[in-house]
């Protein structure tokens, strides 16, 4: 195998003291595996697309919010409409007298949650903020980079104000109805989810709401949540020895064998041969 794909500060970075700039992706196409030799936080605004991030597979869509960390490797495929925004920072070049590691999950720690969900209110005030930062890290003038830095800090304030963990419903009840159900599609990996009974929990038209996911994430309801269990399944088969058929269960399939079937067509395996395969490349 070749050497590892590693994103440099030379090609991100207009000069040595820029601390913080964005990199658009409109839309994001497959890209390798790479690390990086700066830190990121990724936005996702539309579509979905498979994220595999150190080895464990998310599949992502309008709402998802990383912290990425500079060791950190991932990769993006399967994408379809897939747009996001890479806000990319340098903490060693930081200068701001300010508490980023209680804003940063991962900022100065190995092991914190790096995959959060953003709400439909937290996503326009952010989108606000991001617009400003990436106009303020275009200019050369002189006060540019510290006025980068000081929006960059009102970002990773305002995300820590929005985000939510991405199976928590009591963090979206306030929130727009996609941020539940996409939410409650998170929280339904190891049971039943029928639409229906959502809407009429929430008072709202099935088929408006249908209409709606598949505008903003380029899926049908049940394809994402078959993704989802079909990603969990993935992360179970690599990081544990489950049997089969506990995989199954633990992912919402009642049958082992309906299981193994829907793996590998959406896969291109079976769940054996995906687990003998992660493994060895691991």
């Amino acid at each position: 195998m070749g050497a590892p794909l590693i994103l440099r500060k030379t090609d991100f970075f207009a000069n040595a003291g820029q601390a913080v700039a964005v990199a658009d992706r409109y839309p994001q196409n497959v890209f390798a595996e790479h690390t990086h030799e700066f830190c990121e936080l990724v936005l996702v605004w539309r579509g979905n697309g498979l994220h595999v991030l150190n080895d464990r597979p998310y599949r992502i869509t309008r709402g998802d919010l990383f912290y990425i960390r500079a060791e950190d490797k991932h990769s993006y495929a399967s994408v379809n409409d897939l747009v996001l925004q890479n806000v990319i920072y340098c903490p060693d070049r930081l200068k701001l007298n300010v508490d980023w590691a209680g804003y940063i999950p991962g900022f100065n720690e190995a092991h914190t949650a790096p995959h959060w969900r953003l709400s439909s209110n937290g996503m326009t005030q952010v989108r606000h903020v991001i617009t400003q930062l990436e106009q303020e890290s275009q200019k050369a003038e002189p006060g540019a980079n510290e006025m980068a830095e000081l929006l960059f800090a009102q970002l990773v304030m305002t995300l820590k104000r929005y985000r939510y963990a991405t199976d928590n419903p009591s963090a979206t009840e306030q929130e727009a109805l996609l941020d539940k159900l996409i939410t409650t599609l998170a929280g339904s990996l190891n049971r039943s989810f029928v639409l229906e009974k959502f809407c009429e929990q929430e008072r709202c038209s099935e088929r408006a709401l249908r209409q709606q996911f598949r505008t903003q994430t380029g899926m049908t309801v049940n394809h994402y949540l078959r993704q989802l269990r079909i990603c969990h399944a993935q992360y179970l088969l690599q990081h544990t020895e489950l049997m089969v058929s506990e995989v199954s269960t633990r992912c919402g399939f009642e049958d082992s064998n309906y299981f193994s079937v829907v793996f590998n067509r959406e896969v291109g395996m079976t769940p054996v041969q995906w687990r003998h395969h992660s493994r060895k490349a691991a």
